[in-house]
């Protein structure tokens, strides 16, 4: 469970993580303004927020989400449902998708669930507005082995995974329009009279069948549980679970081409076009070279982000030796001057290691079990703990600037104080105001989604904090037992410090004229509110407490 990261002195936030358990408890007014998008995972809504925490819409459904929900250039909202189909019982499941105009209306809904199917995890939209979907391709034990599965290791069913490009027609329908299949792409070494035999080592494009992470036996092989689009070159990005590697594919191809070790922008038709994580999955290493531990989001850095290009992963870390921790890494896989990914023969791809990485100050605070994401913000991220419902932002120099705690859980939005329970969200997205799909919108907000919200709320305060009385000077700040207020006017006859609940838990302090000295060796650690006030005004500045 994410623990409150070290930020930098002077924000709101020590008392806001000790006092506000949900919702807004770190605001930074300078940074990345913008809205947060989230489907908590035991409930039917879908919610937007402002930075300040506060709804600006918010949609329900009948089904909870399976597991990801986007908005729309033209302001729709585009969401996965889980339908509980009980031949994929398995966490991730979803099986069908939605589309809602902005006041909630159902405009579009397609099922994608079946006895050998069903759509699960993520899902991209394409530049021409197709919906590219990971789906669980169910295939019994025979056909397993006929593929080369060991027998001794065979269950009844193994699922592998497949993509499936969709055009919505109407309100209830869509073509498939292009499809990939990893049943279409694997290797193995077991059985030299089948026609995908082969030297492991030798074919870093496939996957071995006969490779696997956890119980040999398991229905869930691959796990897909992510996909980027990337339309510089028209390839697609994925996340392999329990393999603990990241694929790219290529999407030019035809459905027909797809299927095959040929065809596509890249000439090799449906085969890998790269991979990275786990070497050891294709025979070109050791278990001391795996470098991705159960992630579970893998995107691209968009142009004007500084690392514009390359692969963004959520590392949970499962499994990663030594102590658990999560970690955001960077990789930036070589490249040929056409884009085409270059792998020296018997070696595995590169890098050996990521070009950026972040975990927590002390990284065991951060450790997300499952689910969980990161999206590029500006020149940072947004960070999705998703176990505990927990979002923040970071800048480019991996400072936090933002927290939030999902209020909701299957019972509906709980009060504020309370211990968060049943609040995971897969994952959290960002839209800058200047998003397209806001354009004729009413964004103005209503009020904070948790019960007996805190007033005045951090955000509120943030605000005051840019007014000036008399050119006042509060120092030192942080604060270890007293604080001198300089610069004061005669009429500012009132000093008071709220905790972050509001009450007040000091006042005035001792009066030398212009100046005002204020005892805090009473209070604890955390970060306070400084309200000075005259007749005519009233001004708020933060205080940390740090001892």
């Amino acid at each position: 469970m994410t623990k409150c990261p070290a930020v930098a002195l002077g924000i709101l936030l020590s008392a806001g993580c000790a006092a506000q358990t949900i919702g807004l408890t770190q605001y930074d007014p300078a940074y990345a303004d913008g809205y947060m998008l989230f489907s908590p995972n035991g409930n039917t809504r879908t919610y937007l927020v402002d930075r300040c925490g506060r709804e600006v819409n918010a949609w329900t459904a009948t089904n909870t989400p399976g597991l990801v929900a986007q908005l729309q250039p033209d302001g729709t909202l585009l969401r996965s449902a889980n339908t509980n189909n009980p031949d994929f019982a398995a966490g991730g499941r979803g099986g069908r998708l939605e589309r809602f105009d902005w006041s909630g209306n159902l405009l579009w809904g397609y099922d994608l669930s079946n006895d050998s199917l069903c759509q699960h995890h993520d899902f991209t939209v394409l530049p021409n507005g197709n919906i590219v979907v990971i789906a669980w391709d169910r295939h019994d034990s025979t056909a397993a082995v006929a593929m080369g599965k060991d027998p001794a290791e065979t269950n009844a069913y193994l699922w592998s995974d497949q993509l499936l490009e969709l055009q919505p027609v109407g309100t209830d329908s869509a073509v498939v329009v292009w499809r990939w299949k990893l049943w279409d792409h694997m290797v193995q070494d077991l059985n030299g009279l089948l026609p995908n035999y082969g030297t492991v080592s030798d074919h870093p494009e496939l996957v071995d069948i006969n490779f696997f992470q956890g119980p040999p036996n398991s229905f869930d092989w691959i796990h897909l549980n992510s996909v980027a689009y990337d339309p510089l070159f028209d390839r697609l990005l994925v996340s392999s679970h329990n393999l603990d590697e990241v694929w790219v594919i290529d999407h030019s191809t035809t459905t027909s081409e797809a299927t095959m070790h040929v065809g596509g922008n890249s000439g090799k038709g449906g085969d890998l076009l790269y991979r990275w994580g786990n070497p050891l999955a294709y025979g070109r290493g050791s278990v001391a070279d795996q470098r991705l531990f159960g992630q579970h989001h893998a995107t691209w850095l968009p142009p004007g982000h500084p690392h514009a290009g390359k692969i963004l992963v959520f590392n949970n870390g499962n499994g990663r030796p030594g102590v658990d921790y999560s970690s955001l890494e960077i990789i930036a896989p070589p490249m040929d001057g056409l884009g085409n990914y270059t792998i020296t023969p018997g070696s595995a791809y590169l890098p050996l290691a990521p070009d950026w990485i972040y975990t927590a100050p002390v990284p065991s605070d951060f450790y997300c079990t499952n689910i969980s994401g990161v999206f590029p913000v500006a020149d940072g991220y947004l960070v999705t703990d998703g176990p505990a419902g927990h979002f923040f932002q970071l800048d480019a120099a991996g400072s936090v600037a933002w927290q939030y705690t999902n209020p909701v859980n299957a019972q509906g939005p709980m009060t504020q104080g309370a211990v968060p329970n049943g609040n995971s969200v897969f994952r959290c997205e960002f839209y800058p105001s200047s998003f397209a799909g806001f354009s004729g919108l009413n964004l103005t907000p209503g009020t904070e989604i948790e019960l007996a919200p805190l007033l005045p709320s951090l955000c509120a305060t943030a605000g005051l904090e840019e007014v000036r009385m008399d050119d006042a000077v509060v120092y030192p700040n942080p604060v270890v037992d007293r604080v001198r207020i300089s610069g004061l006017a005669q009429g500012a006859s009132t000093a008071t410090v709220h905790n972050a609940l509001g009450a007040v838990v000091l006042r005035d302090g001792t009066n030398l004229g212009t100046d005002r000295v204020l005892d805090l060796s009473g209070l604890s650690s955390g970060a306070y509110v400084l309200h000075l006030s005259s007749a005519t005004t009233v001004v708020a500045k933060h205080l940390v407490v740090a001892r």
